[in-house]
């Protein structure tokens, strides 16, 4: 089976897409002759031209509304916005108009769109560059908001969106872009709006998106070694949110961690939280409990920003700290300490 990195896998579904459909077409600042600035689209310019891989002004507003045209016209335009911090230019065009169209026009016309775009801390990009804000657009009825964290389900949710007749926030991280993994070359597209198990567990739950989703695995590993059997979800999905699996998971461990690289007043994790009391509250031995990034504009000196986001450390001690409330405690000193 291919071994690839999430930036790879991105570029290989980007050209199989456009060589099995003629209406997929890329737009967005310097994906053409620079290639992207994460070097996501290097290649393609010269496979399909200027037609089809569209470089454009600085201008997030003008790009998105022009896509939003195109499609509305037929064509699937993927728009790459540089970071996920500028798309905040472009926010009337995505949620007055991208999300809004289908439904004010009594469904007389789609908008079959991918706007895809990086986030994330880490990187020392300073406040400004550094942000997750997906959770303003998971708020917006009318749009699909998805976030993969593998290689393999990048591709797969990639293919997903690009077929998708709705418009999709294809949410990707900085820190993913050189991660590895083994991606199939038959990989269907994958469910919008399906979160996956990736591993099973009967002690606690383990649930992350993104960059979070691959640290609580590393912390199920850890938790292992404690004796204690960790399940973990990665969300996969944010709009819509797969309520039935987080409900089902709570159930059967009785207690839940959600890590998210985004604040935690009004996060992400806030919604999987109030979802899993809703579906599971008298099957929880304890609330639930959630790791996120410090609430301030992230610092630019690497050691304050490594100390505001979220990290295993946090995630593997909030994880002990719950099982410890209910009584449940790690076979080994290791965890102990």
């Amino acid at each position: 089976m291919p071994v690839m990195t999430y930036r790879e896998a991105l570029r290989e579904t980007l050209r199989e897409e456009m060589r099995r459909d003629e209406d997929v077409f890329l737009i967005g600042e310097e994906i053409g002759v620079f290639e992207g600035s994460y070097k996501i689209t290097a290649g393609l310019l010269a496979e399909f031209g200027e037609k089809r891989v569209r470089d454009t002004p600085i201008a997030e507003e003008g790009f998105v509304g022009a896509a939003i045209g195109a499609a509305m016209l037929g064509l699937r335009p993927v728009v790459e916005i540089m970071t996920i911090n500028f798309s905040l230019l472009a926010l009337d065009q995505i949620v007055n108009h991208a999300a809004k169209i289908y439904g004010m026009f009594g469904g007389q016309t789609s908008v079959p769109m991918v706007i895809r775009t990086p986030g994330g801390g880490g990187q020392q990009l300073g406040a400004t560059h550094s942000q997750n804000i997906e959770l303003y657009y998971a708020f917006v009825p009318g749009l699909k908001v998805v976030a993969p964290a593998t290689p393999a389900d990048a591709r797969a949710l990639l293919k997903a969106a690009i077929d998708d007749d709705d418009p999709v926030l294809f949410l990707e991280n900085l820190a993913l872009y050189n991660t590895k993994g083994e991606v199939p070359e038959d990989l269907p597209p994958a469910q919008i709006g399906k979160a996956a198990v990736t591993r099973e567990g009967t002690d606690i739950t383990l649930i992350g998106y993104s960059r979070m989703a691959t640290v609580a695995a590393q912390v199920a590993e850890r938790l292992a070694a404690d004796g204690i059997s960790a399940e973990v979800i990665d969300l996969r999905s944010l709009r819509p949110l797969d309520r039935d699996t987080l409900v089902a998971s709570a159930r059967k461990t009785g207690c839940v961690v959600v890590g998210e690289d985004d604040w935690l007043t009004y996060g992400i994790g806030a919604e999987v939280a109030a979802s899993i009391s809703d579906g599971a509250f008298d099957y929880l031995d304890a609330p639930v409990r959630r790791v996120a990034m410090a609430e301030v504009p992230l610092p630019y000196a690497k050691p304050l920003e490594q100390i505001a986001l979220p990290s295993a450390d946090s995630l593997y001690t909030a994880a002990l700290e719950t099982l410890a409330a209910v009584g449940r405690k790690p076979l080994t000193a290791a965890g102990r300490g």
